[in-house]
């Protein structure tokens, strides 16, 4: 607020600002770093959990040939914990595999379409059957096509991971504001630069926002894969299925349960990678 006398001839005088305190919810605000500490933090999740395991604990003495009771599960994990890692790694091996396969064909698809606008008009569609078509039925025909190798499997997790990469990124690079894009016309910016410089920057929270879906998303592409593609011997999806033709409970739960964790880590993963790369943007700062 300024204050001025006229008739004196004075200078404005300028009230002092009082600072303005950092965000709590920044993550540079040091209280962050230690927040994971707090009870209410964890407390909630810790309830829930409790909660859940002893609801779980009752279903299992209700429903014996349903659910198997934790103590079960947790023998399984421990005496045949070996097992439980060789598999969850070519589980892995084939999500990871089959997500950098789908990635790749996203995102070079994903830049033709936003160049050439025939390309998109041509290849749209296509990408949107594919999404609605249920990759169990086209399990065998890729079996048939491709063999009884990984090949199969790292498709089918591709396909999976695909689409949400494609639409995500497409609307990322075609969101760049037209004022933004006529500065750098007026600068002589090629195609290649107006791509490099303005929108793979601007395209990379759609990008991520993508993969925080894709990367569990895999592991659900690797397991689908493994069942219903005929001549898998390992992968969790396979132990499933065989623990599940056997009425092993514990083995089925057990399995699951190291998906589970796998999903979690992998958004972990790329969470973490997120907030390096876009220290920049507001979303790294929620």
């Amino acid at each position: 607020m300024t204050v001025t006398d006229e008739r004196a001839g004075t200078t404005p005088a300028t009230e002092p600002q009082t600072p303005v305190e950092p965000s709590r919810f920044s993550l540079r605000h040091p209280r962050s770093r230690i927040a994971w500490v707090r009870p209410s933090v964890w407390l909630p999740l810790a309830v829930m959990l409790a909660f859940l395991a002893v609801l779980w604990q009752w279903g299992a003495r209700e429903l014996p040939y349903l659910l198997p009771p934790l103590p079960k599960i947790g023998d399984s994990l421990t005496t045949e914990f070996s097992y439980y890692v060789d598999n969850a790694l070519v589980t892995l091996g084939e999500a990871t595999a089959g997500l950098a396969l789908g990635f790749v064909a996203a995102v070079v698809l994903a830049v033709l379409t936003t160049e050439l606008p025939v390309v998109r008009r041509a290849v749209m569609p296509i990408a949107v059957v594919l999404n609605v078509t249920p990759l169990v039925a086209i399990a065998p025909a890729l079996v048939v096509a491709f063999g009884f190798g990984p090949l199969p499997k790292l498709v089918i997790a591709g396909l999976i991971c695909f689409f949400p990469i494609l639409i995500n990124t497409a609307a990322g690079l075609r969101s760049v504001p037209q004022q933004v894009l006529q500065v750098y016309r007026t600068m002589d910016a090629g195609r290649f630069e107006l791509l490099l410089h303005v929108r793979f920057p601007n395209a990379l929270p759609f990008l991520f926002a993508a993969l925080r879906i894709v990367f569990p998303l895999s592991i659900v592409g690797a397991v689908v894969a493994e069942m219903s593609a005929s001549g898998s011997t390992r992968g969790l999806g396979t132990a499933i299925s065989v623990a599940s033709s056997m009425n092993q409970l514990p083995v089925v739960y057990a399995s699951i349960l190291v998906l589970a964790v796998l999903g979690v880590l992998l958004l972990l993963v790329v969470t973490l990678v997120e907030r390096r790369v876009l220290h920049w943007h507001d979303s790294a700062h929620n």
